[in-house]
């Protein structure tokens, strides 16, 4: 929710319809061959000692200082971390790192695990730990920060429900950032980034329940809020084909607009197409704002952000960080990918509500660790790093344990009052509920 869609210095007036898609595109799909990697991570925010206690926003203006977003204190200078992560806080309290790209995933762990450490010590003192769960299992949904954006966010999301507060306020987030890749690679890597959704949003499935019941239990309510909150900007996309991207950016509700007032919110609904086809002004910084309120399972940002996956307990985040940077380690393992993940690449529904106890996920789980092996091999982790990817993919894709059936284990929690009967109504590929 953080990363803003990448914008040029000084906004540029958008008059016609194609002006809009020629930027969009030029924003969202930048080609090259793949380098980088990076890593945007979220935690819930929780005291050990009284899981009904919250951070607030003078408490953590106090503990992150100098490395408090400008969203929680005004001219705050948001210096990094000392490894270069940026933090950012959520709309109810949670913490992100986001990491800078970087040519080396063995680098990349190094850093973040460090920045991670620096995080953890800032926030101690005041009792405060970084939660191994993607969703709260014991408060409900309070939003913390009023900033403009989250406001009209907020108004917008109430309108379908509970699931916009829950997902704003009470879950977390593991995303891995990935080159979208040459023209000649680009589809294919758009493709299999959206194939393997299912599969592995079923694989590290890590948030069984939010408190009240606000979202029907599952393998992930994270996602299951996602869901439900406002399909046309959430949904998985009806077309895999990364041109028809542009047409759902047009065809989006303007979620929000920016004013000097401060107020954010649109007083008539109307869409971006209908923006720009009634001549009233627009401009590149407003598609920049627009194109942050687009929340697909994999969001193109000049580079692949992929938003399917739960945050994970401890350093399991390193797991489906190595697990996608080997499956994209070339064409070959992308063809393979494609292949394997044919079958599945639609059962968002099922993936959410049952994780891993779907057999056609099952099956393609254990057959992407055989894939993914000549890409962990070359990645060059450390012996303690790769012994620990290794273990938890077996038991995560072959197995089938996701973690959240394990971190309920150290929780205040009694599983046995878990509802898991599913939704009443099926997600379609449409993103209706």
């Amino acid at each position: 929710m953080s990363i803003a869609a990448p914008g040029v210095p000084d906004p540029q007036p958008i008059r016609t319809i194609a002006e809009a898609g020629t930027y969009v595109t030029r924003v969202c799909f930048k080609h090259g061959p793949p380098a980088k990697t990076g890593i945007e991570l979220e935690w819930l925010v929780l005291d050990p000692h009284d899981p009904d206690r919250r951070p607030d926003v003078p408490t953590l203006a106090a503990l992150l200082g100098q490395h408090a977003p400008a969203t929680l204190v005004a001219g705050s200078p948001a210096a990094p971390l000392p490894h270069g992560g940026l933090v950012t806080v959520e709309p109810g309290g949670q913490l992100e790192i986001s990491s800078p790209p970087a040519s080396s995933v063995t680098g990349l762990i190094a850093a973040v695990s460090a920045d991670i450490q620096a995080l953890q010590a800032l926030i101690a003192p005041a009792g405060f730990e970084l939660s191994g769960l993607a969703a709260d299992p014991h408060r409900l949904p309070h939003r913390i920060l009023t900033t403009p954006r989250y406001n009209a966010m907020a108004d917008r999301f109430d309108e379908f429900g509970p699931a916009g507060r829950v997902m704003m306020c009470s879950t977390a987030a593991a995303q891995v950032c990935l080159d979208l890749g040459t023209r000649a690679e680009a589809a294919d890597r758009w493709r299999a980034a959206h194939q393997l959704g299912p599969v592995l949003l079923a694989a590290f499935a890590n948030s069984p329940r939010t408190a009240g019941d606000l979202v029907p239990a599952a393998a992930s309510t994270r996602m299951s809020s996602w869901w439900s909150l406002d399909p046309e900007r959430s949904r998985p996309p009806a077309s895999l084909v990364p041109e028809d991207y542009v047409q759902r950016v047009l065809d989006t509700h303007v979620l929000a607009r920016r004013r000097d007032s401060g107020d954010w919110r649109l007083e008539q609904p109307l869409t971006l197409r209908e923006w720009i086809e009634s001549g009233e002004p627009l401009s590149t910084a407003d598609l920049d704002l627009h194109l942050s309120t687009l929340f697909p399972p994999v969001r193109p940002q000049g580079y692949l952000e992929i938003r399917y996956l739960d945050a994970q307990p401890g350093q399991e985040w390193t797991v489906p960080l190595a697990l996608l940077t080997a499956l994209f380690a070339g064409p070959e393992p992308v063809r393979q990918v494609l292949e394997c993940t044919d079958a599945g690449a639609d059962r968002w529904q099922q993936a959410t509500e049952h994780g891993l106890a779907d057999p056609v996920l099952r099956a393609i789980a254990a057959q992407l660790v055989d894939i993914a092996q000549p890409g962990l091999d070359s990645l060059g982790l450390p012996p303690a790093v790769r012994a620990e990817v290794d273990g938890v993919l077996h038991r995560r894709l072959r197995e089938g344990i996701s973690p959240g059936s394990e971190v309920l284990r150290t929780v205040t929690l009694d599983p046995t009052t878990l509802d898991t009967t599913p939704p009443a109504r099926a997600l379609t590929a449409e993103g209706h509920r």
